[in-house]
């Protein structure tokens, strides 16, 4: 969601500047590609680039098609075919043996639910999300996006899908209702009257929320990475010399709390995640206390094994027994194994036992796979 959030603020920037833009979106991929469908880049009509569709290859080809897309008005998709081994042809040095199909969508601020708008949607509410984008590889005319709704909540339609015969609609709804249930984004061809639709109907959670207690110099790189990767940070700390805005000025959820009122703060829901390093182990204990049976898929403790050995018997002492499910979501030491020794190279390895343990990944390298990367 990182690059969603950064498109919506370059869009209001342009708006307040009075500038045109377009939303350039990867809507199918075949083979091998850098970015995926769903890949978003947003191209103002002073050459403004924000967000990408590749690794960089495409991104100055897809400027200009983006300012034709601004200025003829109208829906433009466009094939990258990369598949031929001579990508002089094309212009443009790819290298990622793959059909990449990419839409060029023209703003209309006065349309209310332009593609931007839909996307702001998706950030205002905490719950998951779909998107359908509509397309043609056959036809010159393209839908585009069309289409938002939030799990179990009314959908918001535009006129384009409006347009769509009935039948149409009840399979995109019944297979809507197949993205939230399998959490994966679909692409899927339908039949229709007029002309075949070619449908990417895009599966969308709400960015990561991670709590950090504790605001000394260490957690200073955390929330750097973090802030990287599009998280929504909360900052929690028991001194008001360390937690404050002067430290932490990117980091809009700051709170000076005691341990033991520290939920009064707080939303904890799904998609939540926290780290406790404070280094006073009374503070960590009593966070611990609140925090171990909220369903967190992830709660890390800063410190040795034996800290954490140590605070499980305390707890037991008074009659807490932290169970064996619980504990499979409490992770202590935090970190993968990566040799991490200063505060930055201990910052990324949380962050990204983090992120494999979201994703349901082992951190392996990826050479080991025998299959492809996406499947």
């Amino acid at each position: 969601m990182k690059e969603v959030q950064d498109i919506i603020k370059a869009f209001d920037k342009a708006v307040i500047s009075g500038k045109n833009a377009a939303l350039a979106t990867v809507v199918h991929v075949e083979g091998s590609s850098y970015r995926r469908p769903g890949a978003r880049m947003l191209v103002t009509d002073d050459g403004m680039i924000t967000g990408a569709v590749s690794g960089g290859c495409l991104e100055g080809d897809a400027l200009r098609k983006a300012l034709f897309a601004i200025t003829a008005k109208q829906n433009k998709l466009v094939t990258y075919d990369t598949t031929d081994e001579d990508d002089a042809k094309l212009g443009v040095q790819l290298g990622c043996n793959g059909i990449v199909h990419i839409l060029f969508e023209p703003i209309r601020i006065n349309e209310k639910d332009n593609p931007i708008e839909l996307l702001k949607k998706a950030l205002i509410v905490r719950k998951n999300a779909v998107i359908i984008t509509s397309f043609s590889l056959d036809n010159k005319s393209q839908t585009g996006t069309c289409f938002f709704t939030v799990e179990n909540e009314q959908a918001v339609t535009t006129n384009s899908f409006k347009n769509f015969d009935e039948n149409l609609q009840q399979q995109l709804l019944t297979d809507v209702k197949l993205a939230f249930d399998k959490k994966l984004s679909l692409i899927k061809t339908y039949p229709a009257a007029a002309q075949d639709q070619n449908i990417f109907i895009q599966f969308l959670s709400p960015p990561i929320a991670l709590i950090i207690v504790g605001a000394g110099n260490d957690v200073l790189p955390v929330v750097t990475i973090a802030q990287i990767l599009g998280w929504d940070i909360t900052i929690i700390d028991g001194r008001n010399t360390h937690a404050n805005n002067q430290r932490f000025p990117s980091v809009k959820n700051i709170f000076v709390s005691k341990a033991e009122t520290i939920l009064q703060n707080l939303f904890i829901d799904k998609w939540t995640v926290a780290i406790l390093m404070t280094h006073n182990y009374n503070y960590d204990i009593a966070v611990l206390k609140q925090f171990y049976n909220k369903g967190m898929v992830y709660l890390g403790v800063l410190g040795p094994k034996l800290k954490m050995q140590r605070m499980y018997s305390d707890l037991r002492k008074e009659g807490i027994n932290i169970s064996d499910a619980e504990q499979t979501n409490i992770y202590a030491p935090i970190g993968l194994d990566i040799g991490a020794e200063t505060a930055e190279e201990i910052a990324l390895s949380a962050v990204t036992e983090i992120k494999a343990i979201l994703m349901g990944k082992n951190a392996d390298p990826l050479r080991n796979k025998n299959l492809p990367i996406h499947l």
